[in-house]
């Protein structure tokens, strides 16, 4: 017992050293404060059936997430698949310009296999409680994707350039003329739409379809796979970047362009920004209210956590310490967080009612 009592004395001094020396050395973001406002963050659970559903956790500083309806489902899915995935949430305007928010999200059961969704699923709400308009966009009602056999991350940007919104995705098809040693290899592809009811055509955004890999045993093959992309606009230099997932190193990575469509004339090379160990997926940004800081969150998908990490240039990033973010109580997969209002906040909280955030989370 005493040689026990000996051994944390000694185990607690040394991680003194240990937490100084990182302190001094590793170089982490502090959290800023918020200055308005709350924050509802949109996710899913597992890949069970009833953990394929949309779930939302509140935040007043932008860090620390309480589960609202205690994170069981919000909204019931009566279409499509009956399972949705990767939900992505914006504030915008109906097509009568009143102020409104929609849901995207992969509609999709994982339990039938990674490639066997071809749609994607959309809500309304004026309210953030009141759900309505839930509407399904099969891919395969397209010209030309007829075979599509992935259709996965939705998200949504207004794109001034056209007075549009934009929705991109990564899609797949079966028989895919452009990727000849590679048919199932996903790139991102946009359409507009005005109404989410009706949309354009789908096009070419940004992808790795083209690109040549080297096997460790010298054999090669044309094509990477590029999903989940996350377009934020900075003001500060004009640019719109588009983060995803690196296949092959399981990273994040970013490209930009001026334009929201522009990314199909990137040039450049993309720039891997994740700084975790883990291989990772699902980024999401936003902005901390009052600030010029950003907060990106990643799925570390194979460790059942998220990693933070912050930004003011969208281009370098520090490691924001675990210690000072609660996330990972509440199981979230792949999700998207937006800035809400103090009133919306109450609302939200008085409706569905809301969770303590565990200690050890604290």
């Amino acid at each position: 017992m005493r040689c026990a009592k000996l051994l944390r004395y000694l185990t607690a001094i040394l991680m003194v050293g240990v937490n100084l020396w990182n302190l001094a050395v590793n170089d982490y973001a502090w959290p800023v404060v918020s200055r308005d406002g709350g924050y509802l963050m949109v996710y899913f659970v597992g890949n069970e059936p009833e953990q394929q559903t949309i779930h939302f956790a509140v935040s007043t500083d932008g860090y620390n997430f309480a589960a609202l309806n205690n994170n069981e489902a919000v909204i019931e899915q009566t279409l499509g698949t009956g399972c949705v995935r990767d939900p992505y949430i914006l504030k915008a305007k109906d097509e009568n310009g009143k102020d409104c928010y929609y849901i995207v999200a992969t509609d999709m059961d994982a339990m039938l296999g990674w490639t066997s969704n071809h749609a994607i699923i959309f809500w309304k709400s004026y309210d953030l409680v009141n759900w309505e308009d839930e509407y399904v966009l099969d891919m395969r009602s397209f010209e030309g994707w007829e075979g599509c056999n992935r259709a996965w991350a939705p998200q949504i940007i207004y794109d001034e350039t056209v007075g549009k919104y934009m929705v991109y995705l990564a899609l797949s098809t079966w028989d895919d003329p452009t990727t000849p040693l590679n048919e199932d290899c996903a790139q991102h592809y946009y359409m507009y739409t005005t109404d989410f009811k009706t949309f354009t055509e789908p096009e070419y955004l940004y992808g790795r379809r083209s690109e040549t890999v080297t096997r460790e045993d010298g054999s090669q093959y044309t094509g990477v796979q590029c999903i989940d992309g996350d377009m934020v606009y900075n003001e500060k230099d004009g640019y719109y970047y588009l983060y995803f997932k690196e296949d092959l190193t399981q990273k994040i990575a970013y490209v930009r362009a001026k334009t929201p469509a522009g990314f199909a004339d990137v040039k450049d090379d993309y720039v891997i920004v994740s700084l975790n160990y883990w291989g990772v997926e699902g980024s999401f940004m936003y902005n901390i209210t009052g600030t010029d800081k950003w907060l990106m969150l990643m799925d570390e998908y194979g460790e059942g956590s998220f990693f933070g990490q912050m930004t003011s240039d969208f281009q370098s990033f520090k490691r924001f310490r675990r210690a000072l973010y609660s996330v990972d109580h509440l199981s979230p997969r792949h999700g998207s967080v937006v800035a809400i209002s103090n009133d919306e906040y109450e609302r939200m909280t008085e409706h569905y009612g809301i969770s303590e955030i565990p200690d050890y989370e604290r």
